[in-house]
């Protein structure tokens, strides 16, 4: 923790949509927070349901998806692909294309998810760069995309820390799918605002949710029942993951 405060971050959960290049039809699903993704297929396993995504053989998208509670699901439907060429011009050039952006196919995706173990070292590895606990950025990074490291928001926030382009430019991250440029630069500017609020863990919170203009508007957390919640949901998970330490050291 830096200076011997709690420090966090904050942000919207939101899936990555992926367009599918190996058929002409994929699926789109609907989930009851919510948010909505295009797979490839899905299939029911038990209470879970996995959504596959794209990738360049069938060997690879059969062994890239996403497990979903079933009961999570609002409904399934079946959409027509784009071209798969197309798909990829616009992802270069930032435009969005479908439903929504954030597009991430093949070996690209496949590159951009580490291990949890790895996604926890580049916390650690962070953390101790600007001297914030490991536990505060492990609970922002699940509150902002729940450790889906192509995750998308509708507002255009990318990845684990959800950072919008400006923000991850800002930071120096030139790939914000990539976990480790990513979580450094979450990290940087998660100690911005920690220091632009002298450590109050839950303005600097409300500022990465809402923005400082919010914070700074309204002299505290700004009156958005999202920003409120996730806040709240940052630090309760904080400290669950500090309460589990300690019964663990106990043992």
């Amino acid at each position: 923790m830096k200076a011997g405060a709690v420090r966090s971050g904050l942000a919207i959960f939101a899936l990555a949509l992926t367009v599918c290049p190996l058929a002409r039809a994929g699926e789109h699903v609907t989930l009851r927070n919510g948010f909505e993704l295009n797979c490839v297929r899905s299939e029911t396993v038990g209470d879970k349901v996995r959504l596959y995504l794209a990738g360049d053989t069938p060997a690879a998208s059969n062994a890239n998806y996403l497990e979903i509670a079933r009961d999570a699901i609002v409904r399934v439907e079946t959409v027509a692909d784009a071209p798969r060429t197309a798909v990829k011009a616009a992802a270069k050039a930032g435009i969005k294309t479908g439903i929504r952006t954030g597009i991430r196919t093949g070996a690209e995706a496949t590159a951009a998810a580490p291990t949890r173990a790895e996604i926890h070292e580049m916390l650690a590895h962070s953390g101790e760069a600007h001297h914030i606990d490991t536990d505060l950025l492990a609970s922002v990074m699940k509150a902002e995309s729940g450790g889906e490291v192509r995750a998308v928001s509708r507002a255009g926030a990318q990845g684990l820390m959800q950072l919008m382009p400006k923000t991850a430019s800002e930071m120096g991250v030139e790939d914000a799918f990539r976990a480790e440029e990513n979580i450094a630069g979450g990290t940087a500017y998660l100690d911005e605002l920690l220091t632009r609020y002298r450590d109050n863990i839950a303005l600097a919170l409300a500022a990465y949710n809402a923005g400082p203009a919010a914070v700074d508007r309204y002299h505290g957390v700004p009156p958005y029942r999202e920003t409120q919640a996730y806040v709240a949901r940052v630090i309760r998970e904080f400290n669950r993951r500090k309460q589990a330490a300690l019964v663990a050291q106990a043992r």
